[in-house]
């Protein structure tokens, strides 16, 4: 088993004294003229010691994070509930569910890592994805087009079952502004359900945006924004975010777009089905998008209406001339930076990406609008072609677990794990390998930071769950 380069164990490296993004002689500090908004504005980013107590809580974390060994490692059987598609622990960490293949979904204590539950029929098909609305109530979708709601204190039966994709349902978000529940599926639509209206005819629901090839869909953590990847390796951004509009085909403006785009994968009046069987990576052919289209008058240079548009093609390195898949879309806990997996048109490369978002408009007016921009990346492993590798952010975002092979790879953006604001790279940098763990005798298809605890899960395609933690 290898180790990648990093802290000893237990080694507190302490936060970067002079922070690269505000080492500018022209930004002196508080004192200076000038300096004071830069000042208040990493003060309102928690940066440095004096101002945000809890860094040398995540300093601590950091150590023990590198300090976890493989055979620390407790493995769950999952028995002949399939491959693992997803983890989640509940907020207060209490809790870990696992959405398995064969439409189970597992629920453990991963404090003593026992089995509390199983929920042998949650679904009639595949469970791809669980999410807590909060520390009792969540929700699990599935192949069989249906999402459903559970309650961890009456786990017999389900609190009811939301009917309106007409496809497999891939992803589930919660808008915790609107207390709205958003789901997206390879039929190319996100819906919006009213939870809190749920009655015995159903739950109150519309469909609020279509989009051909559509693979996962997120929310930022202040849900300012929603992103959507395609499996033709299109990002797209909505700004400003109004759930409560829904979006009809044009009807929302379009920001320029950063690269030639497809008129095709943007939203169409037509549904689509899933492109292929199982985890689709596959890039379509399509035209590039009309200057017409992008330069409508509802567009508005330097600002941003509600919902409104941008579509990227993100730069991953080593696909400059050929197409790519986004599989994998996940979050920075602060709203920083966006976390992609991205697998090559020939399946040959697979890469995770961070990108930091840029606020703003363009440098100069004529200038394609941009809001991300690649600051790390690494190559992964090409194995288990065909299925999707969920990756994730540690809590306090200075760490990303990733699938890699039969195990993970702990990746820093610095070898110090430091905050990625503190080591923003002028290019794109590689991520740092901090440790690799392997207990796994199958492919690993996610992993899971626990929101509360030392603890990384991970499950794989025979259907064990690993959880790795310290020992003391």
């Amino acid at each position: 088993m290898s180790k990648g380069p990093g802290p000893e164990p237990g080694l507190d490296p302490g936060p970067n004294p002079e922070p690269a993004r505000h080492s500018d002689p022209a930004d002196p500090g508080p004192g200076a003229s000038g300096g004071l908004f830069a000042w208040l504005r990493g003060r309102c980013l928690g940066r440095g010691a004096a101002v945000d107590p809890a860094r040398d809580t995540f300093d601590a974390m950091t150590g023990l994070y590198g300090a976890i060994q493989p055979a620390d490692s407790v493995s769950l059987s999952t028995r002949t509930h399939g491959a693992v598609f997803n983890l989640e622990y509940s907020p207060d960490g209490s809790v870990l569910t696992v959405a398995c293949e064969q439409t189970e979904v597992l629920l453990f204590d991963p404090i003593s890592s026992k089995h509390i539950k199983t929920l042998s029929e949650a679904h009639e098909d595949c469970v791809n994805n669980i999410r807590f609305l909060d520390n009792r109530l969540f929700a699990t979708c599935s192949d069989d087009t249906t999402i459903a709601l559970w309650d961890l204190r009456k786990l017999n039966t389900k609190v009811c079952t939301l009917h309106g994709h007409t496809s497999w349902v891939k992803n589930i978000e919660y808008d915790t502004n609107t207390r709205l529940l958003v789901t997206s599926g390879f039929d190319g639509n996100v819906i919006i359900w009213d939870t809190n209206r749920c009655t015995e005819d159903g739950c109150p629901h519309k469909k609020f945006f279509h989009t051909r090839f559509l693979m996962r869909m997120r929310l930022t953590p202040d849900c300012s924004k929603m992103l959507i990847s395609t499996s033709s390796g299109y990002l797209l951004i909505l700004h400003d975010l109004d759930l409560n509009k829904s979006l009809e085909v044009g009807s929302y403006p379009i920001l320029r777009a950063r690269r030639t785009t497809s008129s095709s994968d943007i939203t169409s009046s037509g549904s689509s089905g899933p492109r292929a069987v199982g985890s689709p990576c596959h890039q379509s052919n399509s035209g590039p998008l009309s200057e017409k289209t992008l330069s409508r008058p509802s567009q508005r240079e330097g600002g941003s209406p509600r919902n409104s548009l941008e579509v990227l093609t993100p730069e991953v390195p080593g696909e400059r001339d050929r197409g790519n898949c986004i599989t994998s879309l996940q979050l920075h806990p602060k709203g920083w930076a966006t976390l992609l997996r991205c697998s090559s048109n020939t399946d040959d490369q697979e890469w995770t990406c961070v990108y930091e978002f840029q606020e703003g408009a363009p440098v100069r007016p004529v200038s394609p609008r941009c809001s991300l921009r690649l600051t790390h990346c690494i190559e992964e492993a090409n194995v288990g072609r065909g299925y999707i590798k969920e990756l994730c952010f540690s809590p306090d975002g200075r760490m990303i677990s990733s699938p890699h092979g039969f195990g993970i790879r702990l990746l820093g953006f610095d070898a110090h794990c430091s905050e990625l604001v503190d080591c923003l790279p002028r290019e794109a940098s590689p991520l740092r390998e901090i440790r690799s763990l392997y207990s796994h005798n199958d492919v690993v298809l996610t992993t899971k930071f626990s929101p509360t605890h030392c603890q990384i899960a991970s499950g794989c395609l025979s259907g064990r769950v690993s959880l790795y933690q310290p020992k003391f």
